[in-house]
Formats: structure tokens, C-alpha cells, sequence
């Protein structure tokens, strides 16, 4: 099963780029399975509509405006996308996330599997380098992921 892991975000608005900076973290720090590929999508929004259609699985990673405390990180599924259950979007990379599934669907080519790992910002403003906290969830995320993609390539479905 082929796994995307897709960081979506601007590196100039702080933890904008939480995204980004996730995948830079996992390939300084991890070495993955050969099906899962890693790709730095900054703020490509629809452009990468591609990446996810080549894949079983895809985790996409950003920041995004729900109610909650910063740092918290909630996990949606694809019926969260297709259901429109995501929260206000935050910037023009995630605008047509939903539209692009349900263009892929419409093809054919819909991932199996598609979780959103979105994080509640601290900061917005300018600035390359993520708030504090993000900085401080940033490992432990890393970590929970590894662990969940670890445990399923040892459960084949």
C-alpha cells in the first residue's frame, strides 16, 4: 500500500508552515518504509491533486482554524472531507482539497484512505520559525505517526 505524507503550508507565516516543517522533521529524523513517500507541497493547493491520486493512503499535515487550544491536534477522515466537516480554512493552499476528492472519486482515482493531521496555530505572523509550542509538538506528532504507519505495514489489511 503506497502512503503519501503530504506537508501543506507557508514557512513565512510561523506555524503556517507547520506542514512543511513536519516533512523536513520526518526526513531528517526517520527513515520510512520504501511505499511511504514524503512530499513538501508548501502552497500548491490544487496542483498537487497528482500526489494524491497515486496513492492508497495520504496524510495530509497543516494547521487548521478549529475550537481549541493551540498545539491540540485533531485527525479527520475522508468522510470529513467529503462530508465538508473541515474547519475554516486558513489559507489559499487548502482551498479545493474537497473539490479535488471529489474530482479524483469522479475519476476513479480517490485514495482509500485520506486523514488531515491539522494542528491549532499559536501564530500567524511573519516569521520562518514555528511558535514554541509547534516546535515542542512537532517531535511527539512525528513520533505518533511513525507509530501508526509502523503498526499498519505489520497488520496488512
Amino acid at each position: 500500500m503506497k502512503t503519501l505524507i503530504l506537508g501543506a503550508g507557508n514557512l513565512l507565516l510561523s506555524d503556517e508552515g507547520f506542514g512543511v516543517h513536519f516533512i523536513r522533521y520526518l526526513e531528517k529524523h526517520y527513515t520510512l518504509h520504501a511505499d511511504v513517500e514524503l512530499f513538501d507541497a508548501g502552497t500548491l493547493g490544487l496542483m498537487i491533486g497528482h500526489k494524491l491520486e497515486e496513492a492508497d493512503r495520504v496524510y495530509i499535515v497543516d494547521v487548521v482554524a478549529a475550537p481549541g487550544t493551540p498545539g491540540t491536534c485533531i485527525r479527520y477522515t475522508k468522510e470529513d472531507f467529503l462530508l465538508q466537516r473541515i474547519p475554516i480554512k486558513l489559507s489559499p493552499h487548502q482551498i479545493g482539497v474537497q473539490e479535488m476528492l471529489l474530482v479524483s472519486s469522479l475519476r476513479g482515482r480517490c485514495p482509500e484512505e485520506i486523514y488531515l493531521l491539522g494542528i491549532i496555530p499559536c501564530s500567524l505572523e511573519p516569521g520562518t520559525e514555528l511558535s514554541p509550542l509547534l516546535q515542542q509538538r512537532l517531535p511527539e506528532l512525528a513520533a505518533q505517526l511513525v507509530s501508526e504507519l509502523s503498526a499498519a505495514a505489520e497488520c496488512p489489511a
